[in-house]
């Protein structure tokens, strides 16, 4: 199963490395990191991820996964981007996305009439774009499978694993990272915290 993942700069690593940990494990797996252009590229914390391939060398996948990030925002308006993206999801059996990576499908157009997450700060915009915001922690609409906010791509490889290998694998895999989370705050929704939401969307926001 080849499995293209995009990179870009200011993108979150956990919107990649999450779902990553799990969906690499996939029965006969294979992951291919592409950016714009092979080579370095550095996370919005600083942290340099390595792309293998240029989008130019890679026309298709079984699994997209789009990551989120600070600095989603100028893919929105990249065509060329844009028209690869289209192209993969053409041909692909899961169209995935972590975040604000959902963004990126709205504005190609393929989540027109789907139901979709992203970062709860953010979910405004996919109805912009012809969506239909959903603010649950992964969403699946047909092929599309949507993750909230960074650490919310770990449940969504769990879910796409369980689709894909059935839940005992997906358990497995659960098992095997030891995922079971016990934050020490009660923290992790707006609704939670409301206090915090206008700290957190200045954190968020890119520098200027």
């Amino acid at each position: 199963m080849k499995m293209v993942t995009f990179l870009y700069p200011g993108m979150t690593t956990l919107d990649l490395v999450g779902p990553h940990e799990v969906l690499s494990r996939l029965p006969d797996a294979n992951v291919i990191r592409v950016a714009e252009t092979a080579g370095p590229v550095v996370t919005d914390t600083g942290l340099q991820l390595v792309a293998d391939a240029a989008i130019s060398d890679v026309d298709s996948a079984d699994i997209l996964l789009m990551p989120g990030g600070t600095n989603t925002w100028p893919l929105l308006g990249n065509d060329k981007v844009l028209d690869w993206v289209r192209k993969i999801d053409a041909g692909s059996q899961w169209t995935t996305s972590v975040c604000t990576g959902s963004l990126v499908y709205a504005a190609a157009g393929l989540l027109s009439g789907h139901q979709a997450t992203t970062h709860w700060a953010t979910l405004d915009v996919l109805r912009e774009y012809g969506a239909e915001p959903v603010s649950n922690r992964v969403v699946v609409s047909g092929r599309y499978v949507s993750a909230a906010g960074v650490s919310a791509g770990i449940d969504m490889g769990l879910t796409l694993a369980a689709r894909i290998a059935g839940d005992d694998f997906a358990q497995l895999l659960q098992l095997a990272i030891e995922y079971d989370p016990q934050p020490p705050f009660d923290a992790g929704s707006p609704d939670k915290v409301p206090h915090l939401k206008d700290a957190v969307i200045q954190l968020l926001s890119p520098p200027g």
